[in-house]
C-alpha cells in the first residue's frame, strides 16, 4: 500500500496526523537550527570568568560570536558597569529570557506527540463503529472478508498516530536534554561570574524542581 492509497482509506483523521507530522518536523528543524547557531564561550573566557568583572574589557575584544552565555556574561558586566548591586538577579533575568527563547514550539511538539495516538484511536473506533453498523443493517449476514477489510482500514488510523507520535516524543527529549544542558551551561556561568562578589551561588531555580517541559511527557 502507498501513501495515497494509506490516506485515501484512512479518511480524515490521517490527513491530521499528516498535518501533525508536518508540524512536529517543523518545529524540530527550527529548534535544531537554533540551538547550532548558539555558540558556546570559549574556554579561555570560561576560565577566566572570576575576573572577568575586573576586566570587562577582555568580553569586549573577545570578538565572541553572541550565545546565550554570552548575553547573560554581558549583561551583568554592563549591569555592573552601571553600579547594579544585585548582578545575580540580572543574571536569573536574562536566563530566564534566554530558556524561554529556546523552550519556544517544545510545548507543542509534546502536545502533537501524546495526542496523535489519541487521535488515531479515535479515527479506529469511528471506524469500528461504522463497520458494526454495516453487519447490523445486513441482519448478521456479512462476508468475513468484507468485515476485515473494514476493519483493518479503520486501524490504519491508529498505525498512523503511533508512527507520528513516537519519532515525535523521541526528539521531543533530545530537545529537552539540549535545553537542560545550555541551562546549567548558563548556570554555571553566573556562578563563576560573580563567585568572588559573594553572590555566585547557583540558582536554585530549577535544580531541584523539574522543568515545566518536562510535565509536557509525564507518563511517556
Amino acid at each position: 500500500m502507498n501513501m495515497e492509497e494509506l490516506i485515501t482509506k484512512g479518511g480524515p483523521v490521517v490527513w491530521i496526523l499528516v498535518g501533525y507530522s508536518a508540524i512536529g518536523v517543523a518545529i524540530v528543524i527550527e529548534r535544531s537550527l537554533l540551538f547550532l547557531r548558539q555558540r558556546r564561550l570559549p574556554t579561555q573566557i570560561v576560565k577566566g570568568l572570576g575576573s572577568l568583572l575586573d576586566h570587562p574589557k577582555v568580553l569586549t575584544e573577545s570578538g565572541m560570536v553572541q550565545g546565550p552565555e554570552y548575553r547573560i556574561v554581558d549583561a551583568i558586566v554592563t549591569a555592573d558597569a552601571e553600579g547594579v548591586k544585585d548582578l545575580r538577579s540580572v543574571g536569573d533575568r536574562v536566563r530566564s529570557h534566554e530558556l524561554q527563547r529556546m523552550e519556544f514550539g517544545l510545548r507543542t511538539l509534546g502536545i502533537l506527540g501524546n495526542t496523535a495516538p489519541l487521535l488515531g484511536l479515535l479515527g479506529t473506533i469511528t471506524g469500528m463503529i461504522k463497520a458494526f453498523m454495516v453487519i447490523e443493517q445486513a441482519g448478521g449476514k456479512v462476508d468475513a472478508q468484507a468485515l476485515a477489510g473494514g476493519i483493518w482500514e479503520a486501524m490504519i488510523t491508529t498505525g498512523v498516530g503511533l508512527a507520528v507520535a513516537i519519532p515525535l516524543l523521541i526528539l521531543l527529549h533530545f530537545l529537552e536534554g539540549a535545553v537542560e544542558r545550555r541551562n546549567q551551561s548558563m548556570n554555571t556561568c553566573i556562578a563563576l561570574l560573580l563567585e568572588r562578589r559573594g553572590n555566585g551561588r547557583l540558582s536554585e531555580v530549577n535544580q531541584d524542581q523539574p522543568h515545566h517541559w518536562e510535565q509536557i511527557t509525564d507518563g511517556v
